[in-house]
C-alpha cells in the first residue's frame, strides 16, 4: 500500500512506542553532536542543527527533485516544479542584499558562482540521467537514507566514488571552453536580481497557466497547526519557503550557500587514503582546498557536518510521522540502477560544479549563470533517464 508521495506505508507491526524511542534517541544524538562539534567552533554546531532542519523539511514536504522532473516528463505534472520556482524566488530575494554587500556578521560572504562551461553541460546531463536511475538526487539520497532506505546507501556509495573519480580526472575536461565565473549580480547588481526574478515569475506563471489549462488540482494549502508542523506532512509550498530560509541562514553563518556533493567526495577520498591511496598523485588533493580538507577532521568540514544533520533530521521526521522502518531494495535490477545512477550523479556533479543543491538551488539563488545551464541540461538528461528506468523495472 502506498501514500500520495509514492512511499510504501509501514507495516502494522511497527508500534508507536518504538517510534517514540527513536525520536528520543535521535534528539539525544543531535544534542550530543551539537555539543561535541562546538570544539570545532560554534558555527559547526549551529550548521549541524541547520542541516537537521533541512532533513526535517525535505522529509515532511517530500520535496524531491528527481521525482518532480520525472512527473513533469511522464504526466506533465508541474506542481513540484512550481514549488521549486517559489523556492528560488524566495531564496533570490533573501540572498541578494547579502551577496551585493559581500559580508555578513563580520565575515566575507560568497555565492555559489561557477563558470559557464562545456564540462558543466556534460556533467548536468549525466546527473540528470543518474538521478532517474538512482531514484533520487543529492539531498534526496540523504533524506531517504534517514527515512530508512537501504537502497539509497548504495546510491550514496557510488555517488561518492563517482565524485572522487571526477576529481582525479579533471585534466580530461580542463581544455574544454568555459567562461570566468559569472553571475547576474556581478554583471548588473540589483538590475541583475530584477532580471532573474522576472524570469522566475514568468516561468511560475506559465506553469500556473499549464495547471489551469489542464485542470490540475492546485497546490495544497500551507499547514496551519503545530501538530502538522511537527508530524507532517507539509505542503510543497511550505517546504519551498522553509528550504529557502534555511539556505539563507546557511549563507549568513557559513559565508556560503548550502552544498552537498563535496561531502560525499571528501568522505570517499578519506577512505581511499586509509586504503593506501596517495593524495600526492592527484593535483587536486595535493594542494589547495583538497589538501586542507584531507588534513583536517571530517567534522571540521561544513558540508559534511550539514550532511550528517540532514540524515538525522530526516530520521527524526520519519519517526515523528510514525513511518520509520527499513525499506529493502525492490529487486536486483533496482540495485544495479542505484549503483549506476549514483556513479553518474557523482561524476556529473563534480563536472557541473555542483548538484541539484549546489549548482541549481544555491547557484540560481546566487544568480549564477551556471545554475541555469545546469537545470537545462539536467532536464535533457532526465528525458533520457525516464526512458531507461523501465530497463531496470523501475516504475515511472
Amino acid at each position: 500500500m502506498s501514500n500520495a508521495s509514492g512511499l510504501t506505508l509501514p507495516p502494522q507491526s511497527v508500534q508507536p512506542p518504538t517510534q517514540r524511542a527513536i525520536v528520543l534517541f535521535v534528539l539525544a544524538l543531535l544534542t550530543t553532536g551539537a555539543v561535541a562539534l562546538s570544539g570545532f567552533g560554534w558555527r559547526q554546531s549551529v550548521l549541524f542543527l541547520i542541516g537537521s532542519l533541512f532533513g526535517v523539511s525535505l522529509y515532511h514536504a517530500s520535496f524531491g527533485f528527481a521525482s518532480a522532473y520525472r512527473k513533469l516528463f511522464i504526466y506533465g505534472e508541474v506542481k513540484a516544479i512550481r514549488a521549486q520556482m517559489l523556492m528560488l524566488i524566495a531564496a533570490t530575494v533573501l540572498f541578494a542584499p547579502i551577496l551585493i554587500s559581500g559580508a555578513a556578521f563580520g565575515q566575507t560572504v560568497t555565492g555559489a558562482v561557477a563558470p559557464v562551461a562545456v564540462q558543466g553541460a556534460i556533467g548536468a546531463f549525466l546527473f540528470g540521467i543518474g538521478m532517474q536511475l538512482g531514484s533520487g538526487c543529492a539531498c534526496g539520497t540523504l533524506y531517504t537514507i534517514g527515512g530508512g532506505s537501504s537502497m539509497m546507501l548504495l546510491t550514496l556509495l557510488t555517488f561518492g566514488i563517482g565524485a572522487f573519480w571526477a576529481s582525479l580526472t579533471g585534466y580530461i575536461w580542463a581544455g574544454l571552453p568555459k567562461t570566468e565565473p559569472l553571475s547576474l549580480i556581478t554583471l548588473w547588481s540589483w538590475a541583475g536580481v530584477a532580471v532573474q526574478l522576472l524570469g522566475l515569475v514568468l516561468i511560475a506563471a506559465v506553469l500556473w497557466y499549464w495547471e489551469r489549462k489542464n485542470q490540475v488540482r492546485a497546490v495544497e494549502p500551507l499547514p496551519f497547526s503545530f501538530r502538522t508542523l511537527l508530524y507532517g506532512p507539509w505542503s510543497l509550498a511550505f517546504g519551498a519557503i522553509a528550504l529557502a530560509v534555511l539556505n539563507w541562514i546557511t549563507l549568513l553563518i557559513a559565508g556560503r550557500p548550502w552544498g552537498v556533493t563535496w561531502g560525499f567526495m571528501l568522505w570517499t577520498a578519506k577512505i581511499a587514503q586509509q586504503l593506501g591511496w596517495n593524495p600526492a598523485t592527484s593535483e587536486f588533493w595535493s594542494q589547495g582546498m583538497g589538501a586542507t580538507a584531507l588534513s583536517q577532521s571530517v567534522f571540521a568540514d561544513v558540508i559534511s557536518v550539514m550532511n550528517f544533520g540532514i540524515v538525522l533530521g530526516a530520521t527524526l521526521a520519519a519517526a515523528l510521522a510514525g513511518k520509520l522502518w527499513l525499506k529493502k531494495p525492490p529487486s536486483k535490477l533496482a540495485v544495479a540502477a542505484a549503483l549506476i545512477g549514483g556513479l553518474m550523479m557523482g561524476y556529473g556533479a563534480r563536472l557541473a560544479f555542483g548538484c541539484n543543491v549546489g549548482a541549481y538551488f544555491s547557484g540560481i539563488a546566487s544568480t549564477s549563470l551556471h545554475g541555469w545551464l545546469w537545470i537545462g541540461f539536467a532536464l535533457l538528461g532526465t528525458a533520457v533517464g525516464v526512458r531507461l528506468r523501465p530497463l531496470f523495472r523501475l516504475s515511472n
